[in-house]
This record gives C-alpha cells, structure tokens and sequence, in this order.
C-alpha cells in the first residue's frame, strides 16, 4: 500500500462500529486513535534536517523501501511520518507500507531478537538486494526501552517515557541513524 492508503487505514479503523482484531479491544482503538493524531502532529511539524536532504538528493540509483508498520504501533507514530517525508525527497526512492500482521508476513524475515518489532526499514536495490535493514527505533531510545524493561517498570510509564523521549529528540536521531546508512551504500 502507499502512504494515503496507509493514513486512510486509521480512519477506517477508528470509524468502523464493529471493527476487526486487534482493534476491537479498546487499547488497540484507543492506541490507534492516539497514533493517528500523533502522526498527523510529526506530518504538520515534523521537518527534515538540511544534511538528511541533502543525502536524499544524493542517492543516484533507484531505491525500493518497504516499511512495515501497524497502526497500533506507538514508535510507529512518530517514525513513520519521516520515514514518508524523506521518500518524497528523491524520485528514484519508490515506497511500500506492509502491515505485520497481514500477509505477506515479510516480518517474519526481519525480526528483531527473534520478535516481530516494527516498524522495519527495508532498503533494497534495482536488484532487490537489501541495501539496509533499520528498525525498529532509533539506537538511543532503545536503550531507554530496554533500561525500562529491565527495571520492569509499568507498561504506562514505559508509554510516556518513550513518549517523551521521541517529542524531545524531535525525529533527530532517526535521520542521524538513516543518513548514516544511505551514506554508506
């Protein structure tokens, strides 16, 4: 799917009165409904660093990305609206949306420890080859998450930790860590 597809999703979960697994569990809708205004949010103010364009402009063979995501996904919320942002930066950068747990499972050969975490950057040539694998958050917010879970802190504050951490770092540290990729391939 693309990009609209993808946004449109939410709508249609978020206005369905009998909506399918997971999203008929209260948490999910309301974790969607959260992630939907959360992305919207990184859409409108979110913004790309000179550099981080710079080495968008730069890329001189056709590029395919494939992210898989979910709606319900909070890191997804705040990664995936500039992940879309810098598609839009190069012609020769063509996108995907996969959802995980839909077929056709493309997760399941790129998991993370053995876990199915999104969202998952593919970045694959003409060839189809996998230039880079990304995912499933910026190395320094994974750290805060593991110390969280090894403290074993709540699942609530866990959430707003997180939360926290990526309206601070304000999208800098996943293009520092994209960049960095791009510019090695």
């Amino acid at each position: 799917m693309d990009f609209n597809t993808y946004m449109e999703l939410f709508n249609s979960i978020l206005n369905n009165p009998s909506p399918k697994a997971p999203y008929d569990n209260p948490d999910y809708h309301n974790y969607t409904k959260l992630n939907h205004s959360r992305s919207k949010r990184w859409l409108k103010h979110g913004r790309l660093t000179e550099e981080m364009v710079r080495t968008l402009k730069a890329v001189r063979s056709p590029q395919h990305w494939t992210i898989i995501t979910e709606p319900w996904c909070g890191d997804a919320s705040h990664i995936v609206p500039f992940l879309h942002m810098m598609t839009l930066e190069n012609t020769l950068i063509t996108v995907e949306y996969q959802l995980r747990d839909s077929e056709p499972f493309l997760i399941n050969n790129y998991l993370t420890n053995g876990g199915k975490s999104i969202p998952k950057l593919i970045v694959r040539n003409e060839a189809g080859e996998d230039l880079i694998v990304w995912g499933p958050r910026p190395a320094q917010c994974q750290i805060l998450y593991n110390g969280l879970l090894a403290e074993k802190a709540p699942f609530e504050t866990i959430k707003v930790e997180l939360q926290k951490w990526y309206n601070d770092n304000d999208g800098k540290d996943l293009q520092l860590e994209i960049e960095s990729l791009l510019k090695a391939h």
